[in-house]
């Protein structure tokens, strides 16, 4: 069962902050056995990634067969169920619609001195998309992370999954097809990443790192990035939830349920309300629910380590300590959640009213599920368009714009020490 802290208890604050820290392994603790296998890829290339996939994967693979043909596509699809299918369309057809909206525009425009500025919008030449394959598979990341990538127009999109035992789950291979991607190899592990960022010969290197995976895939992510962007550093999942005494405690519990069993076995399920009733009534909804879970010991194991029924003196302090949090997930079961949420900054997605589960934005809703994790929505964002694609600003002036910023810009340069800089200006007018 989730821990019970009360906020005018005397060692509230530090329950609360070792219960939100949870597990912050540095991944340093790994980068050890990591950097190793990216270094042995850069090296050996295939011959590398063959050697790594039979070790960590017991799936013995050639040069040939590293990529996922399309009849092995086509197999699938066959394949996988019709209503999961209608499901993932569905849901890519959300996904896609919601992310149109926020393709950036390019702007222009002239200034007083007669000096033309501008920002052109272009997309990278191509993205990896890491997908699991270990103990579960995720085929809506797949739309998630590649839809938003193929409406920004990137020429080539790969994904990269691990086949344990030599087997893929065809609804990930279907929601890579709905999706557009163009290519998908059957590697896992920092050796994808690795062959993502540096290529191969049958692995041709990307710009882009996205997507979700273990602590090697994460510690990977992070030591191959400069020579490759990478999306950010993917934590466990976590759900906070903000309830009044009038919200159905039969929802918060669910909730909380959902989030605690991703499977890492460091998810944060938080319950801050205002009424102990509440937390009362939650508490034993909790208990009624996990019998009904298939991984009920897991959860239960969750809740215990990283979920808590938090009550707090007022709605004040439950948005303080959310803000405090920064929580990926942050749930609004309260009498006027669009006030409380117009007052909340920190959060990878807020969900508003009792019938927005979290589950409805991992899923349908449209808006990406890939967010910030950790209490890094402090300073980042969810996954979209955005990610995808890079500004150039443009810059042209006449001869009268430049002359007449040109003693400026000298003075400027004389300053810094550069007077090449402010010779390039003076030698146009000289």
């Amino acid at each position: 069962m989730p821990v019970w802290l009360n906020q005018n208890s005397n060692d509230f604050v530090t329950a609360f902050d070792r219960l939100v820290a949870g597990k912050r392994e540095p991944l340093v603790k790994v980068d050890g056995v990591v950097a190793p296998i990216i270094a042995d890829v850069i090296r050996r290339g295939d011959d590398a990634l063959i050697d790594y996939t039979r070790r960590f994967d017991t799936c013995d693979l050639t040069q040939a067969t590293l990529r996922i043909s399309e009849e092995e596509i086509d197999k699938a699809i066959s394949l996988a169920s019709p209503a999961a299918v209608e499901a993932l369309k569905l849901a890519a057809a959300r996904i896609d619609a919601f992310h149109r909206r926020h393709l950036p525009q390019d702007d222009h425009y002239i200034d007083g001195t007669g000096v033309s500025l501008g920002v052109r919008w272009t997309p990278v030449d191509a993205a990896g998309l890491y997908v699991p394959g270990g103990l579960a598979a995720y085929p809506s990341s797949v739309l998630m992370n590649a839809i938003p990538a193929r409406i920004a127009g990137v020429k080539r999109v790969v994904a990269a999954t691990p086949a344990p035992g030599g087997r893929l789950n065809p609804l990930v291979l279907v929601a890579a097809r709905l999706s557009g991607v163009h290519e998908i190899y059957r590697i896992g592990g920092a050796q994808a990443v690795a062959a993502a960022a540096f290529g191969t010969k049958s692995v041709p290197k990307v710009d882009k790192i996205v997507g979700p995976g273990n602590a090697w895939v994460q510690a990977a992510k992070k030591l191959v990035y400069g020579d490759v962007d990478i999306d950010g550093m993917a934590g466990p999942s976590e759900v906070l939830v903000i309830a009044d005494a009038a919200a159905n405690p039969v929802y918060v519990a669910a909730d909380l349920l959902a989030q605690a069993e991703h499977g890492s076995g460091d998810e944060c399920a938080l319950l801050l309300t205002t009424a102990a009733s509440m937390a009362q009534r939650v508490a034993a909804e909790i208990d009624a629910q996990l019998r009904e879970l298939p991984r009920r010991q897991a959860v239960e194991a969750v809740l215990r380590r990283r979920g808590a029924l938090v009550v707090v003196r007022d709605l004040d302090e439950a948005i303080a300590l959310a803000e405090e949090v920064a929580p990926e997930h942050l749930e609004l079961q309260v009498a006027r959640p669009e006030a409380v949420a117009k007052r909340l900054r920190n959060a990878g997605a807020i969900f508003i009213g009792p019938f927005a589960p979290a589950a409805l934005g991992d899923y349908m809703a449209g808006p990406n599920h890939v967010l910030p994790t950790g209490g890094t929505a402090r300073f980042f964002s969810p996954l979209g368009v955005y990610d995808f694609v890079k500004r150039t600003s443009v810059v042209s002036a006449t001869s009268k714009g430049l002359r007449g910023l040109a003693p400026s810009i000298a003075a400027l340069a004389t300053l810094e020490g550069y007077e090449a800089h402010a010779a390039a200006v003076r030698r146009r007018f000289s």
